[in-house]
Order: C-alpha cells, then structure tokens, then sequence
C-alpha cells in the first residue's frame, strides 16, 4: 500500500514528466497496434476467400440419385469435410444462369451436369488436404471429372504462409521498438529522481523497497498508455474507414485487453531494467 502511495505521489510530483512518459508509451504501442489492425484485417480477408474453396465433383448422366445420395453421405463423414451439397441439373443451370447473367440464354438443363459440391473444414484447406480428398472423390464410378482450382489454391495458401512469416516478423520488430523507447522514456522518469534514491540507499532502504514503487509506477503508465493507444487506433480506423469507403475489423475485447496487458508488461520491464541500472550505479 505504501508503495502504491509513493508511485501515486511521483504522478502528482512531476506531472509533465509522466504525462510524457504516457504518451510516449500510448505512442509506441499505437504503431504496433496500427500494425496488429493491418494484420488482423488482412488475416481476415484470406479467411473470408479461403472459405470459398470448394471441390466440384461433376456427376455423369443418369446416374440415379439414391447413388448420387449415397456417395454424398460417405464423403460427408470424411473429418476433413464441413459438407456436402447436392447440386442437380436444374439447379445447375438456375444457379450459371444467376451468376452469368448476360449468358443465360446460352445454358440449357442438358447443357450442366449435376454435381456434388465439397465444402472443407477450416485447417484442412491447404493444397496437400485439397488433393488428398480430390482423389478421394476420383474413385467413385459415376464421378467424370473433378474441379478444384488447384492453382489457385495453392496460390493462396502461399500468399497466406508469406503473410504470417511477414507478420510475425514486422510485428517483432515493432514490439523490440515499443520496448527501447518505452525502456528510454522510464528511465528519464528514474533520472529525475536520482537523488531520492540515494536519500533512500543512505537511510538503509533494500532494493526491493525502492524498486517497488517504480515498478507499479511504470505498470500504470503502461496500463494507461495501453488504453489511449486502443482509442486511438480505434479512431484512426474510423478515419480510414470513412476516407476509404470499406468496413474493417478491430480488435475484439480478448485481444484489446492483451494489448494493454503488453502495456503493463512493457511499463513493468522498462521500469525494472531501468531501476535496477541505476541502483547498481549508487
């Protein structure tokens, strides 16, 4: 409680020099939270598209439903599968025909085949998973031919593991910054009261007794510059979005209280590095 009472009163001290040391820790985690939104958003688009993969197994005529049933119920219960869609002559066509408009007169029910549209679980829509289900489908009788976009898939699949190595790697980046300049900012705050330490050494204060209030001190700030980050991430989102025209996702309430927990985190550090230089110093 003492100590809480001391990093209270250092707020109150110097008011300017911890504002300061808010604001640049609010800044340096609003760069990485821009950063983090970029990411989440992206994430988020390759989701979307990678939901849309889908197996078209094209059925050959007359074959009878109950066999055309019968094969959907087995390949519905592979662990790989989310589901498995029916797709007959008439709906075929009713669906090119609403998806190819300016061509409609073109299809006839004869024209498209019925088919069996595969839908895959997510984690099991990579390229190796999509082949090994697409052979699967290959063994049934009836089945003449099997689409994929197989190019595509593997397109995608790639774009995303460039993004996630990329990502991991800005955003390391990003936080190893967060930390040197909020390390730097806490240690001006430690600076500042040099002399007070030393007062508290010569009295026979432990290091831990002078540690303490410094460390709740720099988690505050941590905690506080965590928050004005989130806001203003969350306005710059709200800018983008009405420059831009396009609607983004931000962080949901797991992710925006890591972020100021990694404030704290990072007020904590900073304090206890800087700290800890300067009673090795006294």
């Amino acid at each position: 409680m003492l100590s809480f009472q001391t990093a209270m009163t250092a707020f109150k001290r110097s008011p300017l020099l911890s504002a300061l040391s808010v604001t640049t820790i609010a800044f340096s985690l609003f760069a990485f939270g821009l950063f983090g939104l970029v990411a989440l958003n992206i994430r988020n688009a390759l989701q979307r598209v990678e939901e849309r993969v889908e197996i078209r197994a094209f059925v050959a005529d007359s074959t009878p439903i109950e066999k055309i049933t019968a094969a959907a119920d087995e390949i519905a219960k592979y662990p790989e599968v989310l589901n498995v869609e029916i797709v007959t002559q008439e709906q075929a066509l009713e669906r090119a025909r609403k998806e190819l408009g300016e061509f409609k007169d073109v299809f006839d029910a004869q024209f498209l085949p019925p088919s069996l549209d595969v839908k895959l679980k997510s984690g099991f829509r990579d390229p190796k998973t999509v082949r090994k289900i697409v052979d699967q489908v290959h063994e049934f009788d009836f089945v003449d031919d099997v689409r994929f976009g197989e190019e595509w898939i593997t397109q995608l699949y790639r774009l995303r593991n460039i993004a996630g190595v990329a990502g991991i790697a800005l955003g390391l980046a990003f936080a190893a910054v967060a930390v040197i300049i909020i390390g730097a900012t806490i240690r001006m705050a430690v600076l500042a009261r040099s002399r007070e330490i030393s007062i508290m050494r010569l009295v026979g204060a432990t290091d831990g007794f002078i540690r303490r209030p410094f460390l709740i001190e720099g988690s505050i700030k941590g905690v506080l510059g965590g928050v004005l980050a989130l806001i203003l991430t969350y306005l710059a989102m709200r800018l983008l979005e009405q420059y831009l025209h396009f609607e983004t996702a931000f962080f949901d309430r797991r992710l925006a209280t890591l972020g100021v927990v990694f404030g704290a985190l990072m007020g904590f550090l900073g304090s206890a590095v800087s700290v800890g230089r300067h009673l090795r110093r006294v």
